[in-house]
């Protein structure tokens, strides 16, 4: 008898990994185990089959014995033989498959739970490093998550090794009062006393695990910071408090496999002494003639099996100690709250093509128009427009903007990023393939991918990608220049093509000739879309359909960039056109002293990228 069976192959990730209660840990294994209701039934039930199968071997090995011995090679011999053979077979197809679930199992855990540490970090923005340290965060996803996948890795096998100890007992007892008792009793003291080490166990892993998130934030904010550590010598000081903390690690590590190593050492040693005590008894039994010779050979088979119950159980006991850790480590990624609120909304999403208000300011884009804000002061513009993307809505309730009169606080987060991107001025690149650095929503053809790397001016970009748009870029984009990674990620931006774009110092990288086939490229491009760019260079500001002038957190001028400079001092709005010249002019000059230093920067880009070729 062959057991057949398919298994379902998901593909991950999930499309929606779900939203898990954050009561505590116990209550996310509870949700992760609904959530696969159907793939641990599955690997339950080959567990179960597979070690009710392994439980019969013994009963089946001593009836063989004690046929042969009465008869010979009698029918009835061969009868169990074959009994045995087939029980075999279906023990082994029920073993492979089984696996499978199990593995099945594990994964889709560690992956379930991935996604949701990922999603809560995706979305929680600046919140998630003032709750956590970054080595929190980076341990949730790097290890916790497996941890808790390896319960559910373990769960069949642990409920098939339950299930089939009761039916040992009762085969033993039905054969031997006295085995079989000492047998149902013994083991579970085995346990009892194994168990004992568990709990100092949890606490140490629990040190160990503080100790590694610890030092992995440390090495996280020392390699972010090495440039400025060396500038002022600061390195060694760094060096010294990575050393410490990871002699911590080691000794918190030492404590674990210390402990580790007596619960080992007990897993062999107690179920060992209690198979020569079974055997003991049984030879004691057999010698006065209350068993058969095939009934001690069963006997002690049957005490060896149930070691191997014993140790599963301790060692999923050791398994669910280790998750039980992790999974309060998860719990508290998830419990951050995104800086924009949780997800939801309270007023309905407003019609397309309606203004987007600064209330504080007075700063409006109107709908299917190129706007440029300009200010003396440019972090009060930037600010400006990071409101316009409702990313703190803590920190914005004072200085509220509304999309058609209804504030983005009210809104649905995920239909407000749809129709409103804002690309600051610190571009994040991430590695991979160039094409899906451009296409983050999944959404673009290769057309409309080379489309914006033109309208970017990034085809030196392409050029220096052995596969093109197809090419692999480092983490950060370190490769490229700093020009050349402030125009993908204008590039980045374009491919959304959103209903309302809000760019924050696009081309504050690039020397002028190339800023200056930019600033038409993305004015043409946008027209008749609404669009505002920050920015103070006459080179952009003489593109866009009017500029907005921000003096002392109000628009105190507005027109084109001719209107505002020819405008007269005795004019009405004059005085705030005489101040709009000389932040323009002091924009202009800017540009002039920094143009080499631009192009240097790029030449640098291109040599850094050479040298990590050879």
């Amino acid at each position: 008898m062959v057991v057949r069976t398919v298994v379902v192959v998901r593909s991950l990730p999930f499309a929606d990994p779900g939203t898990p209660p954050l009561r505590g840990p116990v209550t996310l294994l509870l949700w992760l185990a609904r959530k696969q209701a159907r793939v641990l039934a599955g690997a339950m039930f080959f567990g179960v089959l597979g070690f009710t199968c392994s439980s019969f071997q013994p009963y089946l090995v001593g009836h063989i014995i004690d046929s042969a011995t009465e008869s010979g090679l009698s029918r009835t011999t061969w009868t169990w033989a074959a009994v045995m053979a087939g029980v075999g077979i279906v023990w082994i197809a029920s073993n492979a498959i089984g696996h499978r679930w199990d593995i099945t199992a594990w994964m889709h855990a560690a992956f379930r739970t991935s996604q949701l540490v990922t999603r809560t970090v995706a979305r929680s923005g600046h919140n998630i490093t003032k709750e956590l340290p970054t080595g929190e965060v980076v341990s949730s996803v790097a290890n916790d998550t497996m941890r808790i996948g390896e319960v559910f890795a373990v769960l069949g096998q642990t409920i098939g090794s339950v299930a089939t100890y009761t039916i040992v007992v009762v085969l033993m007892l039905r054969q031997s009062l006295t085995l079989g008792l000492v047998i149902a009793l013994g083991l579970p003291v085995v346990a009892a006393i194994l168990a004992l080490l568990v709990k100092p166990l949890q606490k140490h892993q629990k040190k160990q695990r503080d100790a590694q998130g610890r030092l992995t934030t440390l090495g996280a904010d020392t390699v972010s910071g090495l440039r400025i550590l060396r500038g002022i010598g600061g390195e060694k000081v760094f060096t010294g408090r990575y050393r410490d903390q990871s002699q911590r690690v080691r000794q918190a590590g030492v404590d674990v496999a210390g402990t580790q190593s007596v619960l080992d050492a007990l897993q062999v040693l107690l179920p060992g002494l209690f198979i020569a005590l079974v055997v003991y008894l049984g030879a004691a039994e057999a010698l006065a003639g209350r068993i058969s010779t095939g009934q001690l050979v069963a006997f002690y088979g049957y005490a060896s099996f149930l070691s191997w119950p014993v140790h599963l159980l301790v060692q999923s006991v050791n398994v669910v100690t280790k998750a039980h850790v992790a999974a309060g480590k998860v719990v508290k990624v998830l419990q951050v709250v995104p800086a924009t609120g949780a997800t939801g909304s309270s007023a309905a999403m407003p019609p397309a093509h309606v203004p987007l208000v600064d209330e504080t300011t007075g700063v409006t884009l109107e709908p299917g128009r190129v706007l440029a804000l300009v200010s003396a002061d440019p972090d009060e513009s930037a600010r400006v427009a990071v409101r316009m993307g409702r990313f703190d809505d803590e920190a914005e309730t004072d200085t509220p903007v509304t999309l058609g009169g209804v504030r983005l606080a009210d809104l649905d987060k995920q239909e407000l990023r749809e129709r409103v991107v804002v690309a600051d001025a610190t571009p994040a690149l991430f590695s991979g393939r160039l094409a899906g650095e451009l296409d983050v929503r999944d959404a673009a053809d290769r057309a409309a991918l080379l489309r914006a790397m033109h309208v970017a001016d990034a085809h030196d970009v392409l050029e220096s990608l052995p596969d093109g748009i197809e090419g692999e870029i480092p983490e950060k984009g370190r490769s490229l220049s700093g020009g050349q990674r402030q125009r993908v990620a204008l590039a980045r931006a374009l491919v959304t093509d959103p209903e309302i774009l809000v760019l924050v110092e696009p081309t504050s990288a690039v020397d002028a000739h190339t800023e200056a086939r930019i600033a038409q490229r993305l004015t043409e491009w946008r027209r008749g879309r609404t669009t505002l760019i920050v920015t103070a260079s006459p080179l952009v500001l003489d593109h866009v359909d009017e500029v907005l002038f921000l003096d002392d957190g109000t628009v105190a001028a507005r027109g084109t960039h001719r209107e505002l400079l020819d405008l007269p001092p005795d004019a009405p709005g004059g005085q705030e056109a005489a101040r709009y010249r000389r932040v323009v002019g002091r924009s202009l000059a800017e540009d002039d002293d920094t143009e080499l230093d631009q192009e240097l920067d790029a030449l640098l880009g291109a040599n850094a990228q050479e040298g990590g070729t050879a």
